[in-house]
């Protein structure tokens, strides 16, 4: 067990005054409290779904409200994520830098400014977006840091697959935040996301299972083993692939977001079966390769949200 694992987890942030600590390194760790690179994803979901929306493109202003009241709730949301799981965080090697645990933030500093964001988010989205976006960021926020983080994480493996639901209320607040209402097109793009997470994390979580295990945190590859889930990957990315196919029947999108579609999810089944194939094997270790699928999960939820934003423009 090294230094950090040996202490309770916000025992260096009580104890060492944080608050003496160079501004600009406190700036960074307080920007780490909001997750950057998650929201980064969040927002390439919720950008394209308001031209998609507006069958064109959207009053900017609005997309820039969007975006940071966006911003706001979801660093709000990891924030809290980070005050809760303080103590899991010290014993995984992934988590070991967050601010919590080496004591740049300390724990009340933390808590007061996740409060902030959400307040400060909600009120933004309510007077400048509108007040059915602002009830919908608030429900995902509370869903990510009570459903997810407080009730299921610890507790079932189903943990990623319910929690992801929190990720996928950004594609209904961005056609919320142009048209005020949810549409059929915003559902279905909400369960290409809710069928998409899981098979983007369980490749991350097989490589670092042994974190989880010592966290006590239940995912599946700790619980199961990397041929179960490997199989479950299976399954989830062809109902998200199917999902994805329906907009076009429905009359939202045209062919380029078909062609689009079905060429990166083509390619995400093909990735998909191949990490089926290596764990039925019996590969472990870096020749089970899983991080190329979830580094494709990526790239293919960029760039399918990238085409339902240029679509309406071929149409």
């Amino acid at each position: 067990m090294t230094a950090v694992e040996s202490r309770p987890a916000g025992l260096l942030a009580e104890s060492e005054s944080p608050g003496h600590r160079p501004f600009g390194a406190r700036a960074k760790a307080f920007v780490a409290l909001t997750k950057p690179r998650i929201i980064e994803l969040l927002l390439m979901t919720t950008v394209p779904v308001m031209f998609l929306a507006a069958q064109g493109v959207p009053d900017l202003w609005l997309v820039l409200a969007t975006c940071i009241g966006g911003y706001l709730s979801a660093g709000g949301a990891g924030a809290y994520n980070m005050y809760i799981d303080r103590d899991i965080d010290a014993l995984m090697e992934r988590t070991a830098q967050r601010p919590l645990v080496t004591g740049m933030v300390s724990p009340k500093e933390c808590l007061a400014f996740a409060t902030a964001l959400t307040v400060g988010s909600t009120l933004w989205f309510w007077f400048l977006v509108n007040p059915l976006s602002a009830m919908l960021a608030l429900g995902a926020n509370a869903f990510y840091v009570v459903i997810y983080t407080m009730l299921l994480k610890r507790r079932t493996a189903q943990n990623i697959v319910w929690g992801g639901i929190a990720g996928c209320l950004p594609v209904i607040i961005g056609w919320s935040a142009v048209t005020n209402s949810v549409s059929w097109a915003a559902l279905v793009l909400f369960l290409v996301m809710f069928f998409w997470t899981p098979p983007h994390y369980w490749p991350l979580s097989m490589k670092v299972k042994d974190d989880y295990a010592r966290a006590g945190v239940p995912m599946l590859p700790v619980i199961s083993g990397n041929k179960a889930v490997a199989k479950q990957i299976v399954i989830y990315s062809w109902v998200m692939v199917g999902v994805s196919l329906l907009l076009t029947p429905l009359g939202y999108t045209g062919w380029f977001y078909t062609v689009v579609a079905l060429a990166c999810g083509g390619f995400w089944l093909k990735e998909a079966h191949a990490l089926q194939a290596r764990a039925k094997a019996g590969i472990t270790g870096a020749k089970l390769k899983e991080m190329r699928l979830f580094h494709w999960s990526i790239t293919y939820v960029s760039l399918l949200f990238v085409a339902v934003a240029i679509d309406p423009f071929l149409r």
